[in-house]
């Protein structure tokens, strides 16, 4: 008689909590002015003397924000950012709130990460935007180092946002472009998306492509398929920040058959990345729940998905709560957030070399030692 294992490879199985908080992690869809801590966001309301928050006791301005973002309505969602933003003007909380977040980050297995913010709306106490991003990155680099005395390893790039209904979209990108060799990976632009099209920013993204330049547009999440065909044919997006709504161009049949219409074909052909945000979707309305989410379709129809936590005080949520909710929803093993991850390495905007050393070095070799835990149980 030979003994069994419920872990055996050939038998894939769901990851445990503790497997999915130790998988490396790789995130492109992060705001910092929605991942702070709640303490944190306490303290520097009392230090700076702002009054208006809902609650000062951690815990339940924690619970506040969850609440105020669950809605179903992005304007509603984007609400929430009033708080966060008001304690975010000097340069010493910036540094805190940026240093803390890649603290967070590494702590929950993120190896890699992309973090987003619109240096516009820090202005408020005099910083200039150059101030702005340059306490950015000290936070950053700051984190990175306490990070590493903790045991963790992580790398964080900034994208610098512009907000799509204000017009300082050019100039973020300039300010983009002046910090590419300073911790600024690339641009984005942010914002509700009806009645704000990316094309009212076209002068932004052809600088952009004249500097050989990274951006990524938030298209396809509370508006639909014109959004991400604006995204991807006018204004030349590497990526797409959410892109849930190409699930409106795929049609599945009562027999299982899939068609795929033409833009959905074109963002599969080539290779588009998705920076998909399961729980924040939840939120915004763009999917009725996890089981439901069209990542579930887009994994099994090969469109380059990645996994992201969009805003992480806002959605109450981590990387390993996206992935655990995941696995739960559609027995995702450890070989699947394999795939998502080394989807969101390919697509990140840091030097190919870099990328594919990341993957090599760390991702794989990582991902096969959870694997290989069975055996020595």
């Amino acid at each position: 008689m030979t003994s069994q294992t419920t872990a055996n490879p050939s038998s894939p199985q769901v990851p445990t909590p503790e497997q999915i908080r130790r998988a490396p992690k790789v995130l492109l869809h992060d705001h910092l002015d929605g991942g702070l801590r709640p303490g944190t966001v306490v303290d520097l309301a009392r230090e700076q003397g702002y009054e208006n928050l809902p609650e000062t006791d951690p815990d339940k301005l924690g619970t506040w924000f969850r609440e105020a973002a669950d809605s179903g309505s992005l304007e509603r969602y984007l609400e929430t950012f009033a708080h966060t933003c008001a304690v975010m003007q000097t340069r010493e909380a910036l540094v805190r709130v940026a240093a803390e977040c890649a603290e967070d980050l590494a702590e929950d297995g993120v190896v890699y990460a992309e973090v987003r913010y619109a240096p516009e709306q820090h202005l408020e106490r005099g910083l200039t935007l150059e101030e702005v991003v340059e306490a950015v990155n000290e936070g950053f680099r700051e984190g990175e180092r306490r990070a590493k005395a903790n045991g963790h390893r992580i790398r964080v790039g900034a994208l610098l946002t512009a907000m799509r209904h204000a017009a300082r979209a050019l100039e973020i990108a300039e300010l983009a472009n002046r910090y590419r060799d300073a911790g600024v990976v690339g641009f984005d632009i942010a914002g509700a998306e009806a009645g704000f099209p990316p094309t009212r920013h076209l002068d932004a993204f052809e600088y952009l492509k004249r500097e050989n330049n990274h951006f990524t547009i938030h298209a396809g999440e509370a508006f639909g398929l014109p959004s991400i065909w604006q995204a991807l044919q006018w204004c030349g997006a590497d990526r797409l920040g959410h892109g849930v709504r190409i699930i409106d161009d795929i049609k599945v049949e009562t027999d299982g058959t899939v068609q795929l219409g033409r833009l959905a074909s074109y963002v599969r052909d080539k290779r588009v990345p998705l920076e998909m945000c399961p729980s924040s979707n939840l939120q915004t309305g763009a999917a009725s729940s996890i089981a439901e989410h069209p990542i579930g379709l887009l994994r099994a129809l090969r469109f380059r998905v990645t996994i992201n936590t969009d805003n992480r005080l806002m959605s109450g949520t981590s990387m390993s709560r996206e992935f655990g909710l995941l696995a739960d929803a559609f027995g995702y093993t450890l070989t699947d957030f394999e795939w998502f991850t080394t989807n969101a390495l390919k697509s990140a905007f840091i030097p190919f070399d870099e990328r594919l050393a990341m993957i090599n070095d760390v991702i794989k070799p990582r991902y096969a030692e959870l694997r290989a835990e069975w055996l020595f149980q």
